[in-house]
């Protein structure tokens, strides 16, 4: 028992901080030019699924799926694989969030379509905006290499909190908590992989779950709370 108790996260690392950063900067230049058009494939998914019609949240539905897609496959399976055996499993996870993010643009995407609660509308939003904008910024923070950066559909960090984000202020019901499962279990693996390597930007996947996950909980609570705030004001002016 005393063994086992000696050891710590970093221990169970197979891999250096050195090799994982280096990581992104070949993937990046791999994949180029893909980043500035998933940059902007990324907030014209955002744009579509908080505002725009029934048809346009179906494409972004769709644009969405594609990126969950393309992660797990290029980056999970092709890249991080190489240095972390665990990834092979996960990148199906992800082909999974694109199965259900497809499910839920095609056949559901009449049910989230309704006006954001005012809440979810601004975690969402700042998540989204953090994911998108942000977060391809932290090497310089960091400093290391900007081509290191990770971005939204190339790496899967952004890609996560940009699609929670997303979710949080676009999707109601069942759909809104099958579809954070996946992205919620990533930011968590991740924050608990940077923090085993002392990466200083370690807890902000962490923050990004957890405010999705309060975000999700006030949906849910404001949402239950207001048929019974309409019975009352219907049962005084009864009463009147």
């Amino acid at each position: 028992m005393a063994a086992w108790t000696s050891y710590t996260l970093e221990d169970f690392l197979l891999f250096s901080p050195r090799v994982y950063w280096r990581m992104f900067e070949l993937h990046n230049a791999a994949v180029w030019p893909l980043q500035p058009v998933s940059l902007l494939a990324g907030i014209c998914i955002a744009a579509s699924l908080l505002r725009s019609s029934f048809i346009a949240r179906k494409v972004a539905y769709a644009a969405l799926a594609v990126a969950w897609a393309w992660v797990g496959w290029s980056f999970l399976a092709d890249r991080y694989a190489a240095i972390n055996w665990a990834a092979t499993y996960v990148a199906p996870v992800f082909g999974v969030q694109a199965l259900l993010l497809l499910w839920v643009g095609m056949r559901r995407c009449r049910a989230t379509g309704a006006m954001p609660l005012p809440v979810a509308l601004g975690v969402g939003s700042f998540l989204a905006c953090y994911g998108l904008i942000l977060h391809p910024l932290l090497p310089l923070l960091a400093d290391r290499p900007w081509r290191a950066a990770e971005i939204f559909g190339i790496a899967p960090d952004p890609t996560a909190i940009v699609t929670l984000g997303i979710v949080v202020a676009a999707v109601r019901g069942t759909a809104l908590y099958i579809l954070l499962a996946v992205p919620l279990a990533w930011c968590i693996a991740s924050a608990t992989t940077l923090y085993a390597m002392g990466a200083p930007e370690g807890w902000l996947p962490a923050v990004a779950a957890i405010a999705a996950l309060a975000g999700a909980i006030w949906n849910a609570v404001s949402v239950t709370a207001a048929p019974v705030t309409v019975r009352a004001r219907a049962g005084d002016e009864d009463g009147r």
